[in-house]
């Protein structure tokens, strides 16, 4: 049997799988995808992509644009609304001010929302991973793995038969069943399967029905059944989701019965339906009480499945597949111990286990009241769940005092370990940017402008000593701080520094100058790369 050595295995080809494979492929790392499914999904599925996905996957070359021409085929906004049908005459809208709310990312981030659905943007990813060099193969099953002290063996079978891979590390990024999750004995938690739905996608003039360009989600509660429409996803097609009725199975959903609920759902008794595609899945609230088992780390829906009642569900995804891929470049490049893994669980549950109950929140509040029992309150501060995420394991040094939330508000940001590092607009050469177009490859350390050289001289020397991808920048004539708050918002003071990871999160920073910054460097890296 054909074996074959490589040291990443992807399982899955959704979010998570793809913008792992991708950003690996792109830092260098040869990875091997596996999907089972013969291509990405002709589902939209989850629709948008929140601001922080979109900056961990910017710095591989012309994923943005390509997402944001997507989005701007479509259409303007996502505005949301609880109604009967679509021709419900006094609809319940619950975007309206929400849109008015998120105005302010434009002042925190250089990226803005992205309103696609998924199906496109995997085709997105997908075309990125494969011409940056990721091995992905459709059509192929993992059937088995088993690991040891040195690295992990799997049995994978594809079109030509199966073959043996022998890698260092596994990605399970295969789904809310999670075939790996359950060969590993992963045990989870949370309210489990919470309904079954079926997802339809048709084709139908609904002229008349939704205005040009405005893309919009409805939450439908009828007498005869509660589900969601995506009308106008530039697709060329809609989607209904019909919540599976008590007795209802897959089987139920005939070609025939889809056609009317789609009428039902329009409001159109006579409107001319053509069913393109039909596909059954679980609502969940299923959580991994582990994101690592050995070499193996779950993302996505097999670490944490919540049901897509606040649109965040992929975002999480893609950002579990950005954090992974540089954790592991890091460890497999021998820049950082392989202890230094243990920090993606550390730090990604929380926020994962956070997202799912929010989304659930969500639920009970779109949903009838019966659906609501025991679910948490929703979240009041949309800023703090989209994009104030804060981190706490090794890898950062926090200071002392640090009140251990996983929460900020970003739009008064303070630059602590843990927390994703402020944009600030900054002129290079000429050339508007952001702080945040600064981090992506490697570790980055910034310097203030008075004082600050001593920093950037140390942070050479540390490169060389410990063989990490480090870039030093001081904040002066080439590098210039248009607004002048940088030092306000990092929190530094004349001769101060902060150490910012590949992620864009802050690890550490040096308020003051120190007597010894080479040093203080040396130690400080050598703590977070657990070496």
């Amino acid at each position: 049997m054909e074996r074959e050595r490589v040291p990443i295995l992807v399982v899955g080809g959704g979010y998570a799988g793809l913008s792992a494979a991708a950003l690996l492929a792109w830092r260098g790392v040869p990875v091997i995808l596996v999907e089972r499914h013969p291509d990405t999904s002709i589902q939209p599925k989850a629709f948008g992509v929140g601001p922080r996905a979109i900056e961990l996957l910017r710095p591989v070359p012309g994923i943005e644009q390509e997402l944001s021409d997507i989005w701007a085929g479509i259409g303007d906004n996502l505005r949301i609304a609880i109604a009967r049908d679509l021709r419900d005459p006094d609809p319940h809208m619950i975007m309206e001010d929400e849109v008015e709310e998120l105005a302010f990312l434009t002042d925190i981030t250089p990226v803005a929302n992205v309103g696609a659905p998924q199906a496109e943007i995997e085709r997105v990813l997908r075309r990125r991973a494969e011409a940056l060099g990721a091995d992905l193969r459709f059509s192929t099953e993992l059937v088995s793995l088993d690991q040891d002290e040195d690295g992990v063996t799997a049995l994978i079978r594809g079109e030509d038969g199966e073959r043996v891979v022998r890698a260092d590390y596994v990605v399970a990024a295969d789904g809310c069943r999670s075939p790996v999750r359950r060969m590993l004995g992963v045990p989870t938690s949370g309210k489990g399967v919470l309904g079954t739905m079926c997802s339809i996608m048709f084709d139908a003039d609904l002229t008349g029905l939704v205005e040009d360009r405005m893309v919009t989600l409805w939450y439908l509660q009828n007498d005869v059944f509660t589900g969601a429409i995506l009308t106008g996803t530039g697709v060329g097609a809609h989607v209904l989701g019909v919540n599976h009725a008590e007795g209802e199975s897959a089987a139920d959903f005939t070609g025939v019965r889809c056609a009317e609920l789609v009428r039902i759902a329009t409001g159109r008794p006579d409107l001319d339906v053509r069913i393109l595609d039909r596909t059954t899945f679980d609502l969940g609230h299923v959580l991994a009480d582990t994101y690592r088992a050995g070499r193996v780390f779950l993302a996505g829906d097999a670490a944490h499945t919540m049901p897509p009642t606040g649109g965040q569900g992929g975002s999480t995804a893609l950002q579990d597949g950005c954090d992974l891929a540089w954790r592991l470049w890091l460890v497999v490049t021998g820049q950082a111990g392989q202890d230094f893994l243990d920090t993606y669980d550390a730090e990604r549950r929380p926020i994962g286990a956070m997202t799912a109950d929010a989304q659930l929140a969500n639920l009970g509040v779109r949903m009838p009241p019966g659906a609501r029992e025991g679910y948490p309150e929703p979240f009041e501060d949309t800023a703090a769940w989209l994009i104030g995420h804060r981190y706490h394991s090794t890898a950062i040094l926090n200071e002392p005092g640090d009140d251990g939330s996983i929460l900020e508000d970003p739009r008064v940001p303070h630059g602590r370990p843990g927390s994703r590092a402020p944009h600030v607009v900054l002129d290079w050469e000429g050339q508007r940017i952001s702080t945040i177009d600064l981090f992506g490859s490697g570790f980055v350390l910034l310097a203030a402008k008075e004082g600050g050289q001593a920093w950037v001289d140390a942070g050479r020397q540390v490169k060389e000593r410990l063989g990490v991808q480090l870039t030093r920048l001081l904040l002066d004539a080439e590098l210039m701080d248009v607004t002048g708050r940088f030092q306000e918002v990092y929190g530094v003071n004349r001769g101060g520094a902060v150490l910012v990871r590949p992620d864009g999160y802050v690890a550490w920073r040096s308020p003051d100058p120190v007597e010894d910054p080479a040093a203080t460097l040396e130690g400080v890296m050598r703590q977070i790369l657990s070496r």
